[in-house]
């Protein structure tokens, strides 16, 4: 199956295109950046070197840059033995086995963890550590339970999401996180960021449109108005934090 047939071209300009109308290419350029910021900050904390000295307060301010790992699982994994956790994270990012096997092994130790936040936590440990090999996989791009997320709504229903594991999944999750940065810069849907953070915001923003779309029929106009904005909305998601006070905002803020 080659790029073409797994990406839905179309589609996907179409979720750009209501996407700009809402909000500025400037402001999500601007998310991007942000991320690569946290990239930065992941990487320097997770280096080989620094994760052996890590300490349990720095996991925890760890923890507090992932969206997926906030109360409860926050109060979990900070309950389990830190000198565990830490090893297996340094098994994940630079252990001596294959990806998918490193993969499946620590969100296997992760007892306790509701199965989409364990691969929630793998994958930002992976792909904000090294951006140019590992890619992200949240539940808000694919969620196996529920058969919903941004991947799915700009691929083609034939490409294949399933897997027997976790790991099996975050494979084609990555394959397909692949084509479609490779396909958005030449269909002109792409104009975030050419880096994969832009591809990383414009999937957030694809399933921003969409839960919006289904609230909307789903809720109140009130409940509405308090929904936060498409970009705070993304930045809550991928782990971004404002500074100082955080209030509601209009659907294009």
């Amino acid at each position: 199956m080659s790029e073409r047939q797994v990406v839905d071209t179309d589609t996907a300009q179409e979720f750009m295109s209501q996407i700009l109308d809402v909000v500025d290419v400037e402001r999500l350029a601007g998310i991007a950046t942000e991320l690569e910021a946290k990239s930065a900050w992941f990487q320097e904390r997770l280096t080989s070197a620094a994760l052996a000295s890590m300490t349990s307060d720095g996991f925890e301010e760890l923890l507090g840059r992932v969206f997926a790992t906030r109360g409860k699982t926050r109060k979990t994994l900070l309950a389990m033995p830190f000198e565990d956790v830490r090893a297996w994270m340094a098994d994940l990012l630079y252990g001596d086995d294959e990806l998918p096997v490193r993969f499946q092994r620590f969100a296997d130790h992760l007892d306790g963890v509701a199965d989409n936040l364990r691969i929630d936590f793998a994958s930002e440990l992976l792909h904000f550590n090294d951006p140019e090999r590992h890619w992200l996989w949240t539940r808000w791009m694919w969620d196996p339970k529920t058969k919903t997320g941004s991947v799915p709504l700009v691929t083609y229903a034939e490409y294949d999401l399933g897997g027997e594991t976790a790991a099996e999944v975050y494979m084609k999750i990555g394959r397909a996180v692949a084509f479609v940065h490779e396909v958005g810069g030449a269909a002109g849907f792409q104009t975030i960021s050419r880096s994969i953070f832009g591809t990383d915001v414009f999937l957030c923003c694809v399933y921003v449109v969409y839960a919006y779309t289904v609230l909307k029929m789903r809720m109140t106009q009130e409940f509405n108005k308090v929904m936060p904005g498409l970009t705070e909305f993304c930045r809550r998601l991928l782990g971004l934090h404002r500074k100082g006070p955080q209030v509601a905002a209009a659907p294009g803020a």
